[in-house]
C-alpha cells in the first residue's frame, strides 16, 4: 500500500475566536492510501487543546509504512498496529481510520453509511457556529447562517451578554451555547440561569474539563442540559460522566476516528446519555466521515467545512441545514484541483 500526505491550509471566512484562542486559519493533513488501483482519503485536523499540531500529525503519519496497514480490509487490526506507532496522535490516527474506511467502501462499491448499516435519510440538521466577535460581525455571521435551523454560539469571554443580545435581536432560532471551559462555577451558574429563558437547547463544556464536581453542582441548580466536550475523548471516559453530563460531543479528530466514535456512541447510549457529533475546523473529508455516522446521533455540529473559504474537497452537503450524504462508494468525497491535490501527487511520485 502507498501512503501520500499533503498539508492543507484552511483559510477561515472570519476570525474564529473561542474562549481560549483566535485563528485566521487552521492546518490539516490530508492522507491518501492507494492499494490495487483504489484510493482512500482521510484527514487529520489536530487541535492545540490536545497538544497536537499539523506538524506533529504529519510527522507521526510519515512514520507509518504502507505494509503496516495491510491488508486494508482488516481495519481493526491495521488501526491497532498504527495506534501503537502514532503515540497518542489522535488526529493522525483518525486520518488513517477514515482513509481505510473510504478504501473499504470503494472496494465493496457501497457508501460508508451502507457499510455501517445506517439510513442516510435519518441525518440530523447541523448547527452553524457563531464565534466570539463584535456585534457587527456576529450579525453578519447570523445572516450567513440563514437557512440553518439552529445556531451554536461561542461564549467564555467578557462579552457573552452582548453576543446573546445581538443574536436575539436578529433571530429567534434555537441556540446551543459553547463556553469551551471558559467560565468559573459562579459565572456559569449566573449565565446559565440567565440563558434559561432564551430558547437555548443546551450548554456545552461550561467549566474546565477536570471539574466534574463543578458540573454536578451546576446541574443541581440549573435546568439547561449540559454536554461534555473537552471532558470526554474516548469511550472509556464516558461512564464516569454519566449522571453528571446529559450528553457528549464526539469528534473523530479527538477520539481517533470512526471506529472509536462508534464505541463512544454505543457507550453513551448504554449510559442513558445524548450524543452530538462535532468537529474541528476541517475540510469536507473529515466532515463527511463524521456525517456518515450522524444517523446515530441526536445532534450534529458538523459545519467546520462551511467556516472556511478554500475547502480542498467536496463531500457532504446541507439542505435547509439537514446533512445530505454523498451516494458514491466509501466517503463519496472528491478532491478539488488545487494545492492539496497537487501536493498529494508530488508525495505519491516520491
Amino acid at each position: 500500500m502507498r501512503i501520500s500526505l499533503a498539508r492543507a491550509r484552511l483559510e477561515l471566512r472570519h476570525t474564529f475566536r473561542i474562549a481560549r484562542s483566535a485563528d485566521e486559519f487552521r492546518e490539516s493533513v490530508i492522507v491518501r492510501l492507494e492499494e490495487n488501483g483504489i484510493e482512500g482519503l482521510g484527514e487529520a485536523a489536530p487541535s492545540p487543546r490536545y497538544g497536537q499540531s499539523a506538524e506533529s500529525a504529519e510527522r507521526a503519519l510519515a512514520s507509518i509504512e504502507g505494509a503496516l496497514l495491510e491488508p486494508a480490509g482488516h481495519i481493526e487490526d491495521a488501526l491497532e498496529r498504527a495506534a501503537g506507532r502514532l503515540a497518542g496522535e489522535w488526529a493522525a490516527l483518525a486520518a488513517l481510520d477514515i482513509a481505510l474506511h473510504d478504501l473499504l467502501g470503494k472496494r465493496l462499491g457501497v457508501p460508508l453509511y451502507a457499510l455501517l448499516g445506517l439510513d442516510p435519510g435519518k441525518t440530523p440538521p447541523t448547527s452553524y457556529t457563531i464565534g466570539i466577535d463584535t456585534p457587527e460581525i456576529v450579525a453578519e455571521k447570523i445572516r450567513e447562517a440563514d437557512g440553518f435551523p439552529v445556531l451554536k454560539v461561542k461564549m467564555g469571554l467578557g462579552n457573552d451578554r452582548e453576543i446573546m443580545e445581538t443574536v436575539r435581536a436578529h433571530t429567534d432560532r434555537p441556540v446551543r451555547i459553547d463556553a469551551n471551559e471558559g467560565w468559573t462555577r459562579d459565572e456559569a451558574l449566573e449565565k446559565m440561569r440567565w440563558l434559561e429563558g432564551l430558547n437555548v437547547e443546551f450548554v456545552e463544556q461550561p467549566l474546565p474539563a477536570a471539574d466534574l464536581e463543578g458540573v454536578r453542582w451546576l446541574a443541581e441548580r440549573t435546568s439547561l442540559p449540559i454536554f461534555a466536550d473537552e471532558s470526554v475523548r474516548v469511550a472509556s471516559d464516558v461512564p464516569r460522566l454519566a449522571g453528571t453530563f446529559h450528553g457528549i460531543n464526539i469528534k473523530l479528530m479527538k477520539c481517533g476516528g470512526i471506529r472509536e466514535a462508534l464505541r463512544m456512541i454505543h457507550t453513551a447510549r448504554a449510559c442513558g446519555m445524548k450524543v452530538m457529533l462535532g468537529c474541528m475546523i476541517e475540510s469536507s473529508i473529515g466532515i463527511t466521515a463524521a456525517a456518515h455516522l450522524s444517523p446515530l446521533a441526536d445532534y450534529a455540529d458538523l459545519d467546520g467545512n462551511l467556516l472556511i473559504r478554500n475547502d480542498p474537497a467536496a463531500g457532504a452537503t446541507t439542505l435547509n441545514g439537514k446533512l445530505v450524504l454523498p451516494e458514491g462508494p466509501g466517503l463519496g468525497v472528491t478532491l478539488r484541483e488545487g494545492p492539496a491535490a497537487n501536493a498529494l501527487e508530488r508525495s505519491s511520485a516520491r
